[in-house]
């Protein structure tokens, strides 16, 4: 007998589910509840886990002060390095003109999303507060988690000794969590087999080929965007590289197979514990970035937007370039809980600009296989932060270091 771990099974997973998607098209479509069952396994551990994590983490922080620094630090490097990647997206989508030579292929603007209404910072900011935490964790408004439990853990923090016991339920609670993390992984392959398999059984291979120079620009952009600005953060940052990809490649993997960044969140916040990053930083860093660092989402909406002028023969110049850039600056900060949030704020872009909506209809066939994509740079961009910011609060990440490697018994 021997162990295989479950990174493997993760990767013997995605080959499977791949093969089965392209030689089996018909029963790759009725995997559908094995993907969504897991999801749902998975999503049912957010709320009790930001609950556990953020409020023992806060409550144990010591002074508010801490938290107040470590927040302004967050949030000055989620909006630097979004910005790069807004920048690498326009940069790389202007060098491969991914849309040049393409036509419409006759869409209307119904089979796209509805545009959305455009988004103020002051929606954004009204509705990060929560009217009933119980409809947030119903929803899984991971934004609206985390400000409650932040300011649950701030009173706790003040109270003292008197919320002890609450304190002690909220550590409980998390490593109770962990531990159902542990199980679901578990199934973890035979979800993310189903979810690539549904996939390409749905899209067929051809979507591989049909729009493949904007589905290379969509990665080639993801990939300059981690090797000119994820590594050399962590770099500056002086996180160990080796260490921190052990502890990020699940989820990672979870993310790209699955296009759900909530699918690699629970495993993502125990492993930058374990990495060494502290309770209270994972539970702040990480679950915040979900709303404000989605950098593979940014820079997938200025590529997106500027592949749609293309395609339509209409030159944008480089004035109306960085007016777009400044807007999904602003708009891309809503995307958190919207489902195909991507899709929904290209429209809104598309609708502003004045472009074509029948490039949404253009783009809608190959989006899941550049989700996947977008998806895994968010989950990954997102625990740099957490690792980086640790460092910057002097935290040396020598705990305990490591991933949660489940093991699964194979001949």
């Amino acid at each position: 007998m021997r162990k295989i771990s479950l990174t493997s099974w993760i990767f013997i997973a995605l080959v499977v589910g791949v093969l089965v998607g392209i030689f089996f098209p018909n029963f790759a479509k009725n995997l559908t509840p094995v993907s969504n069952i897991f999801l749902r396994l998975i999503k049912s551990i957010v709320g009790p886990l930001l609950f556990g994590t953020i409020v023992y983490g806060i409550a144990g922080a010591g002074e508010l002060k801490t938290m107040g620094r470590i927040a302004v630090k967050s949030l000055v490097y989620f909006e630097v390095v979004t910005t790069l990647a807004l920048v690498i997206g326009l940069v790389v989508v202007n060098v491969t003109s991914p849309g040049s030579g393409l036509t419409f292929a006759g869409g209307g603007a119904a089979a796209g999303p509805a545009a959305p209404n455009a988004v103020s910072l002051g929606q954004i900011i009204e509705h990060a507060v929560p009217s009933n935490i119980f409809e947030s964790l119903a929803q899984n408004d991971v934004l609206q988690m985390v400000v409650f439990f932040f300011l649950f853990g701030a009173a706790c923090s003040a109270i003292g000794e008197k919320s002890r016991p609450v304190v002690n339920f909220a550590g409980a609670v998390a490593e109770v969590m962990f531990r159902y993390t542990k199980y679901v992984m578990y199934v973890a392959p035979f979800g993310v087999a189903a979810a690539i398999a549904v996939t390409i059984g749905s899209k067929g291979a051809g979507v591989l080929f049909g729009l493949g120079k904007l589905i290379a620009a969509s990665y080639l952009a993801l990939g300059i965007f981690v090797v000119l600005v994820l590594v050399p953060t962590l770099v500056l940052a002086k996180v160990p590289i080796a260490r921190f990809w052990h502890a990020v490649r699940q989820p990672f993997l979870i993310a790209f197979s699955t296009a759900s960044s909530e699918a690699a969140l629970p495993l993502a916040l125990e492993n930058m514990e374990r990495l060494g990053v502290p309770k209270h930083i994972v539970g702040f860093v990480l679950p915040t970035g979900y709303s404000f660092n989605l950098t593979g989402t940014t820079l997938y909406l200025s590529l997106a937007s500027v592949f749609i002028a293309q395609a339509a023969g209409v030159h944008m110049t480089l004035g109306a370039q960085i007016t777009m850039m400044l807007t999904l600056m602003l708009t891309s900060k809503g995307a958190a809980g919207v489902p195909r949030a991507a899709l929904v704020l290209l429209a809104g872009t598309v609708a502003t600009f004045q472009l074509p909506p029948e490039g949404i209809t253009l783009i809608l066939g190959v989006d899941a296989l550049m989700d996947m994509g977008r998806t895994s740079v968010n989950v990954l961009g997102n625990c740099v932060a957490t690792a980086a910011v640790g460092r910057w609060e002097h935290v040396p990440l020598s705990s305990t270091g490591g991933e949660v490697e489940v093991e699964i018994q194979g001949v």
